[in-house]
C-alpha cells in the first residue's frame, strides 16, 4: 500500500476542477469576442486568460508545499483549512478578473494567494529545521 495524502489529493482535485472552470470561461470569452488565436489586446479575453495563467503559476507551489507538509505529519488539521481558503481565494480571483479595474474579489484572491504561499513556505521551513 502506498502513501496516502488525503489533503494533497483533495487539493489537487479541487485545483483541476478550478483550472477546468477557468479554461471554460476563457473558451466562452473566445466565442463572445470571436478570437480564435491569441488574445484581444488587453480586453476581457486577456483578463480571463491571465486569471487562468495566474492560477497555473501559483497553484503548483501550493500543492508541492501541501504535499511536503502533509508527508512530514505536521499538517493536521490546519492544512486542509489552508487549502480550502486558498481554493476559494482562487475562485474569487477568477471572478474578480472580469472587472476592468481593481475589484474586491480580485484583491481578496491576490491577498489569499500571497498569504498562503508565504505561510506554507514559513511552515515548511520551520518543519525542515525541526522547530515545529
Amino acid at each position: 500500500m502506498g502513501i496516502f495524502l488525503p489533503v494533497t489529493l483533495t487539493a489537487a482535485a479541487a485545483a483541476a476542477l478550478i483550472n477546468l472552470w477557468l479554461a471554460v470561461r476563457v473558451g466562452q470569452m473566445r466565442g463572445a469576442t470571436k478570437t480564435i488565436h491569441g488574445d484581444d489586446g488587453g480586453g476581457p479575453l486577456t483578463r480571463r486568460m491571465r486569471a487562468q495563467l495566474n492560477f497555473v503559476e501559483n497553484t503548483p507551489f501550493v500543492l508541492i508545499l501541501v504535499a511536503a507538509i502533509e508527508l512530514s505529519g505536521k499538517g493536521n488539521p490546519w492544512l486542509a483549512w489552508v487549502v480550502g481558503v486558498y481554493m476559494l481565494g482562487r475562485v474569487a480571483h477568477g471572478i474578480g478578473m472580469d472587472g476592468e479595474g481593481p475589484t474586491k474579489p480580485r484583491m481578496i484572491g491576490v491577498l489569499i494567494t500571497m498569504l498562503t504561499l508565504l505561510g506554507l513556505a514559513v511552515a515548511a521551513t520551520l518543519i525542515a529545521l525541526g522547530l515545529i
